[in-house]
């Protein structure tokens, strides 16, 4: 029994930093040509680039593992069935029931590793993540201020240099255009400035010298002389465009949410809306990380069902399966933000559907009874195999 359960949890391993790594890779490249513009016009290295998406993969560990714990499990008891090992193990004795150790135990490492990634690794990797990239903005290209190019990384803002030093952050002939504020239009002009960051704030702050400042609102233009001038910009408005918010609760830790949600006076920061997505993502971050160890559960005996798949047709099964969980989940949570559902119901009712449908299907498995409605669905399948 030993030596069984140890080769199925490394079956398990093995395939689960296989698909694990194959997912978290589609993703990130994805998250790449969706940042290739920023990326492009920076002065970033490999090293840098491999950085940046290192912070960020806390954020896609936390939905990509339970998949990957799905479908290593699932693959390995499909094999196991199509090879008749299955067959072999249940007439030397073995029950069902015997082999669940392994996947279990796999299962409740995979919710250990996801649940430790919600609670600290998520806030961790964007804290560093937002990090990184203003301290790039600020040592590297000062956010793709480059000699004679119109830059628009900020919504609402063209700023133009014709000379500028990346090493120190010195800018001639400069202005920015400011058009975010609807009704006027503010055009500054100088013949020289400088680059400076301030991390705290996270902000680029853009600083003229002796130059004039255009302001038009209809048809009227004043114009305004000045010594020293400065322009604010917010690394925030950039990483929103790039689909990251800066007061977001999908990106505090967990300990931050629990102290927004036990305290009303702190929780007035956010509007109603954020506070019901507070107390929503409270409850997935706890709800996301235990579907490693149900749908684990739920796709043994699947696997033992659909033996006559193939392991592409399996892949293809448990990606609806997951799709189907998530689809609930995401279900859920619309209904818990928009009060219909409370949300320590509703995120949790996927996780409970999946857990009473596996341990429904668990035990036809092992009385090795098949649903009509399978039956049917693998009939079909062999009549279009065989044509």
């Amino acid at each position: 029994m030993k030596i069984v359960h140890r080769q199925i949890f490394k079956e398990h391993l093995s395939l689960f930093l296989l698909i694990g790594s194959c997912l978290l890779g589609l993703i990130l490249v994805g998250r790449m040509l969706q940042l290739r513009e920023m990326l492009l016009s920076q002065n970033l290295g490999v090293f840098d680039v491999l950085r940046l998406f290192f912070y960020l993969s806390p954020v896609f560990l936390l939905l990509l593992t339970p998949i990957a714990c799905m479908l290593s499990i699932f693959l390995t008891f499909l094999r196991m069935s199509a090879d008749r090992e299955l067959t072999a193990l249940k007439a030397s004795g073995m029950s069902l029931y015997q082999l669940l150790l392994a996947p279990i135990a796999f299962g409740t490492l995979c919710t250990l590793f996801s649940l430790y990634i919600g609670l600290f690794g998520l806030s961790w990797g964007m804290e560093h993540f937002k990090h990184s990239l203003l301290e790039f903005a600020r040592t590297k290209t000062k956010l793709s201020l480059q000699s004679g190019v119109f830059n628009q990384e900020f919504p609402g803002l063209t700023i133009y240099a014709q000379k500028v030093n990346l090493e120190t952050g010195d800018i001639r002939f400069v202005f920015v255009q400011d058009k975010s504020n609807k009704g006027f239009t503010t055009t500054v002009v100088a013949p020289e400035g400088s680059v400076t960051t301030d991390s705290e704030k996270e902000q680029i702050k853009v600083v003229f010298h002796n130059g004039r400042i255009y302001r038009r609102v209809g048809e009227t233009l004043d114009i305004l002389n000045f010594g020293s001038y400065a322009v604010r910009l917010p690394l925030g408005n950039m990483l929103q465009s790039m689909g990251f918010e800066r007061t977001s609760p999908k990106e505090l830790s967990f300990a931050k949410l629990l102290e927004y949600d036990s305290d009303p006076e702190l929780m007035k920061e956010f509007d109603q809306t954020r506070q019901l997505k507070v107390k929503v993502e409270i409850q997935k971050r706890l709800a996301l990380p235990l579907a490693c160890l149900v749908l684990g559960l739920f796709s043994v005996p699947v696997a033992c069902v659909f033996h006559a798949f193939k392991q592409q047709q399996g892949i293809v099964l448990a990606m609806v399966v997951f799709l189907v969980y998530y689809s609930l989940l995401s279900v859920a949570e619309s209904l818990g933000e928009s009060q219909l559902v409370p949300p320590y119901i509703g995120v949790w009712l996927p996780d409970l559907l999946f857990l009473g449908a596996g341990l429904t299907f668990l035990r036809q498995a092992v009385r090795e009874r098949v649903p009509s409605s399978v039956l049917w669905a693998l009939q079909k399948l062999n009549v279009r195999s065989a044509a």
